[in-house]
């Protein structure tokens, strides 16, 4: 199989934008993003049905399609002037691999010499909020399938830049090189493999340096404000969490709050629990550690995480619980979690949703 990535500036320019129906553009037909058969998991924004905008990391899309070969229509914003998103990409049983766009136009070659066959690919956002978002466009391919069902099985992961994926993939640049966030990998993250290892759709509902109550690096926004929004990282446009509904949500905050006063941060994390209640409530929520905090703050994070779930218990809420990870992963860039420990948070993380789902 052959990979290729380029540009094009001028394919939308004869693309009437009026309807649904697939475009033949030479021996491909182009399906718009609006097509039936294409799916979206995580929050996006459909305001424009032709191109769905998604920032969060992890959000993902998959299809199915028959054919050789497969191209992606995605639009970047090039927040800045200058940054552009990485998405994973998955074909059939493949290895997935990286890609990163190169403007604000893109036509991506994604698949080249397959069998003249069905076949299915995942495209996830790797990159997050703060990256800027990116428009999925269409996909232009021999001919595009029916959708199979998604797994019944959904978690939610609420969380900062470990939950992002941030620092750990340093395949193509080292840490320390290139641009902070050349290193982010949301699909190879501990909740996108958790979910993988389950069977699970998956949610990240998280954002670099946010806190509960402190977030750091000048951000002027904490995880309660935004957690009801599409952007996180800017406060905007509501989400409805009628689309998504998971049978389990995790949150995995403090890293960036450090050590707080007992009462203002147990405080403010029940209040966000039972916001998080109200939004999911049937939901099993579990209150994580922190994987890659020191041993002084994980042992703070850990004595209020069991005083918060050990409250909401004797309030009557028997669906809060706490996990904590078995020790500290942080070999990647920053201090975050690399690739190998990211596969072992999943591992553990796996092993207690599936002991206390009996998944």
């Amino acid at each position: 199989m052959k990979y290729i990535t380029g540009l094009l500036f001028i394919v939308f320019l004869h693309i009437s934008l009026n309807t649904n129906a697939a475009i033949l553009t030479n021996d491909l037909k182009l399906y718009k993003g609006n097509n039936a058969y294409i799916q979206y998991v995580g929050r996006v924004d459909f305001s424009n049905p032709l191109k769905p905008r998604m920032w969060s990391p992890g959000v993902y899309i998959k299809a199915r399609f028959k054919g050789k070969k497969c191209e992606l229509l995605i639009n970047d914003e090039v927040l800045y002037g200058k940054n552009h998103n990485y998405l994973e990409i998955a074909v059939d049983n493949n290895t997935p691999y990286r890609i990163q766009t190169t403007g604000k136009v893109n036509v991506i070659t994604v698949a080249e010499g397959l069998s003249d066959g069905e076949h299915t690919i995942v495209i996830c956002k790797n990159t997050e909020s703060n990256i800027g978002y990116i428009d999925f466009v269409g996909i232009r391919c021999q001919e595009l399938l029916p959708s199979l069902p998604q797994p019944m099985r959904k978690i939610e992961y609420i969380g900062d830049s470990m939950t992002s994926g941030a620092g750990m993939d340093q395949s193509i640049m080292p840490c320390g090189k290139g641009e902070w966030y050349d290193q982010h990998n949301a699909y190879m993250s501990y909740g996108a493999r958790t979910s993988r290892n389950l069977n699970a759709q998956w949610q990240l509902t998280s954002v670099s340096g946010i806190g509960l109550i402190h977030s750091c690096c000048n951000m002027d926004v904490e995880m309660p404000e935004v957690f009801d929004k599409v952007n996180l990282r800017t406060d905007s446009l509501a989400w409805d969490f009628k689309r998504y509904q998971p049978d389990v949500v995790t949150v995995c905050l403090g890293q960036n709050d450090g050590v707080q006063d007992s009462v203002l941060y147990c405080d403010a994390y029940t209040k966000f629990i039972k916001t998080v209640r109200q939004k999911y409530p049937t939901a099993d929520i579990v209150c994580l550690s922190s994987p890659m905090a020191d041993e002084k703050l994980s042992s703070v994070l850990q004595r209020y995480i069991t005083a918060i779930t050990e409250s909401a218990n004797a309030n009557g809420d028997k669906k809060i619980f706490k996990y904590a990870f078995s020790r500290r992963y942080y070999q990647g860039c920053g201090g975050h979690p690399d690739m190998k420990e990211h596969e072992f948070i999943a591992d553990e993380l796996t092993a207690y949703l599936k002991q206390l789902k009996g998944w």
